[in-house]
C-alpha cells in the first residue's frame, strides 16, 4: 500500500509538472514579438585587424543602419515590418562577447538607435579567429531572446578563415539543424583560399526566395560598408542573391533539411 501510494503521489506530481511547463512554455511563447526576421551579426575582430580595419568595420555597420533606406524601403516592406538584430564580436576559442543585445527595429529611429548603440562599442579581443566557436556561441541566442521571427540568418564577416576553437562545418551544421534558416557571409581581403573555405565550411542553408546561402567579398576595408550595407539589404529583403552563390550552401542545407521545421518550436526547445 506504501508503494502504492508512493507511485500514485509520484505520477500526480509528474503531471503537474507537466501541466505547469506547457503552460508556462505556452505564456512564453504568447510574449514574444513576431518580426520577420531575426538577424545576427558576427563581426572578425582578430589579430589580423588593426585598429583603424576595426574602425571601417564598425563605420560599416553603423552607416548602414544609419541610412532611413534601410527600413524605409527594406525592413517596411516585410509582412509585418519589422526585424530583431543583435551584434557579436568574435576572435579566439573563448572570445565572443554579444556587444549590442537583440533590438527591434520597427522605424527608422529605432534603426538608428541601433546604429548609435554600434558607435558605441569597442574592441572585446585581439586573438586567433575561430569562426565555429562563434557560431556554436550566436546560434542558441535565437532560442533565448524574446523574438519569434519567420526566418533566422547568421551574418558572418571576417578576413581569415579558421585557426583556431570548434570545427567550423561542424558548427556550421549543427546551427543549421538547430534551426537557423542561413549563414551567409562577407569576406574581406584577398587571402588564398578564404571564399572558398566560407563557401566549404561557413555558409548554408536557404534565403528566403529559395536561393541557397552566399558569400560577397569585400576587396579590402574601405570596401566593407558597401558589402555589408549590400548583405544586409539582401538578408531582409532576399528578392535576389548579390551574386552567384556557392552549391555548397544548397549541399549544406540538403544534409540538413529539417532545420526550418524545427524552428517553429524554437521557444519550446529553449524551455525545455
Amino acid at each position: 500500500m506504501k508503494i502504492s501510494n508512493f507511485v500514485r503521489a509520484t505520477l500526480t506530481a509528474a503531471s503537474c509538472c507537466l501541466s505547469v511547463l506547457a503552460i508556462s512554455t505556452s505564456a512564453h511563447a504568447a510574449s514574444l514579438v513576431p518580426v520577420d526576421l531575426e538577424l545576427s551579426l558576427l563581426v572578425d575582430v582578430s589579430g589580423s585587424i588593426d585598429s583603424n580595419e576595426f574602425a571601417l568595420q564598425k563605420q560599416g555597420y553603423v552607416d548602414a543602419f544609419s541610412n532611413a533606406n534601410l527600413f524605409n524601403d527594406f525592413i517596411s516592406k516585410g509582412n509585418l515590418g519589422k526585424i530583431a538584430v543583435n551584434l557579436i564580436y568574435w576572435s579566439g576559442a573563448t572570445q565572443q562577447q554579444e556587444v549590442v543585445g537583440w533590438s527591434l527595429i520597427d522605424s527608422v529611429a529605432t534603426a538608428q538607435n541601433f546604429a548609435t548603440s554600434i558607435a558605441a562599442t569597442t574592441r572585446s579581443f585581439s586573438g586567433s579567429t575561430a569562426i565555429g566557436s562563434a557560431l556554436n556561441y550566436a546560434a542558441p541566442k535565437f532560442f533565448n531572446n524574446d523574438y519569434d521571427g519567420v526566418r533566422q540568418v547568421i551574418d558572418v564577416s571576417g578576413d581569415g578563415s579558421t585557426n583556431n576553437g570548434a570545427d567550423t562545418a561542424t558548427a556550421r551544421n549543427a546551427a543549421l539543424a538547430l534551426g537557423v534558416d542561413t549563414i551567409n557571409g562577407v569576406v574581406i581581403g584577398d587571402e588564398f583560399g578564404l571564399k572558398t573555405f566560407y563557401q566549404n565550411n561557413v555558409i548554408g542553408g536557404i534565403n528566403a526566395t529559395g536561393a541557397p546561402a552566399f558569400v560577397l567579398t569585400a576587396q579590402n576595408f574601405q570596401d566593407f560598408g558597401v558589402a555589408i550595407d549590400q548583405k544586409i539589404k539582401a538578408e531582409i529583403k532576399p528578392t535576389s542573391v548579390p551574386e552567384p552563390a556557392s552549391i555548397v550552401g544548397l549541399l549544406a542545407f540538403g544534409a540538413i533539411g529539417g532545420s526550418s521545421m524545427l524552428k517553429r518550436n524554437k521557444k519550446f526547445q529553449a524551455d525545455c
